[in-house]
């Protein structure tokens, strides 16, 4: 009869741990780490008031696909997530990658920018280990909280070795999406986020990740754009189109100071009579203008319901206007050239 001695259990342990990816959580706050009144509280509950050892301790299964660590970045509801905020995290990223003992990321976010925050990060992360955004559509006190099982599916997407080299990648409700092309399309319901013209890049399902789209548009280590040595990023703001549309809010951003405005036109990007002669001027004065579109599906052709050409305005082919935003940002601390910029939009 064989006997097994503590100290062979914990061999044997440790050599179970020594298999397993090494995956840092960065928490940000968001619903999945709210709280509400009740069990049955899905609306008006309090984000970010869950600490990131409790998310962890709250999936103990965790333990069996990664070795976790957590590190509490932010505490905030995402709504309130600033250019300062993406700064620090890209820098924070780029630092425990370039690290041999981490071999993915996973970052716990409020829905509501997830998809901006994945986006920015896309474009600076200098690496091409996983980094996951994750984030729950019901708080973790709720009874069908989404939360526990989103994280527990973005860790081993993170951990997964088949997941490298694609981008940062959004994992919600079972799904694999990537950071370029996903929406949140729900206030409300788990099924939210969804890549609605380009389709997700897969599933998750017996604990494995399913992959069966890539984006082609370069990310990460293959981007030009460096926030390393950068404090700030330039004011770039969202003009939206609409019936009746007048240049008010265009004329007080570019008085604020806009180094950049996307116009999220109506259709095809389209500029209103009472308005282009606004968003030319402010183009004659300096400011960049891309035009986008509040449709949510589809690209945005150039000199298509506007001379772009003879305009000097640049199109954001299909980025909505959120995502058209952080790109234009990252543009400009590269450049003014509006060709340039144009180049950029095709390229990533």
């Amino acid at each position: 009869m064989f006997i097994i001695t503590a100290s062979q259990v914990q061999a044997q342990d440790a050599a179970q741990k020594a298999k397993l990816a090494n995956v840092s959580i960065l928490a940000t706050g968001g619903t999945i780490a709210g709280s509400g009144a009740s069990s049955t509280t899905t609306i008006g509950y309090t984000a970010a008031t869950v600490g990131v050892q409790q998310l962890i301790k709250a999936v103990p299964e965790l333990s069996k696909v990664a070795n976790v660590s957590g590190e509490q970045v932010f505490q905030i509801a995402s709504e309130s997530m600033t250019n300062d905020h993406w700064l620090a995290l890209g820098k924070r990223v780029n630092t425990l990658l370039a690290q041999s003992n981490v071999d993915g990321i996973v970052i716990t976010h409020g829905t509501d920018t997830l998809e901006e925050t994945a986006y920015f990060l896309n474009l600076v992360v200098k690496s091409r280990k996983p980094v996951v955004l994750v984030g729950a559509m019901r708080p973790s006190t709720a009874m069908s909280a989404d939360g526990p099982i989103n994280l527990y599916n973005a860790v081993l997407l993170a951990a997964d070795p088949g997941a490298a080299g694609k981008g940062v990648m959004v994992a919600m409700g079972d799904q694999i999406h990537g950071a370029r092309d996903v929406s949140k399309t729900n206030t409300s319901t788990p099924d939210a986020f969804k890549t609605l013209d380009l389709g997700m890049m897969g599933y998750i399902q017996g604990g494995k990740p399913y992959f069966y789209h890539v984006s082609t548009r370069k990310h990460t280590a293959d981007t030009e754009f460096d926030i390393s040595g950068l404090n700030a990023l330039p004011q770039v703001d969202i003009v939206y189109g609409y019936a009746n549309m007048n240049p008010v809010a265009l004329d007080a951003f570019v008085a604020a100071g806009a180094k950049g405005i996307i116009h999220a036109g109506t259709g095809d990007g389209s500029l209103a009579a009472k308005v282009k002669p606004a968003l030319s001027n402010a183009r004659k004065n300096g400011t960049l203008i891309v035009r986008s579109s509040r449709v949510g599906q589809g690209i945005v052709a150039r000199n298509g319901e506007a001379n772009d050409d003879e305009l000097d305005f640049v199109v954001s082919d299909t980025l909505n206007p959120q995502k058209a935003r952080i790109l234009l940002m990252l543009a400009l601390t590269k450049t003014n050239n509006s060709k340039d910029i144009q180049r950029m939009f095709y390229n990533y």
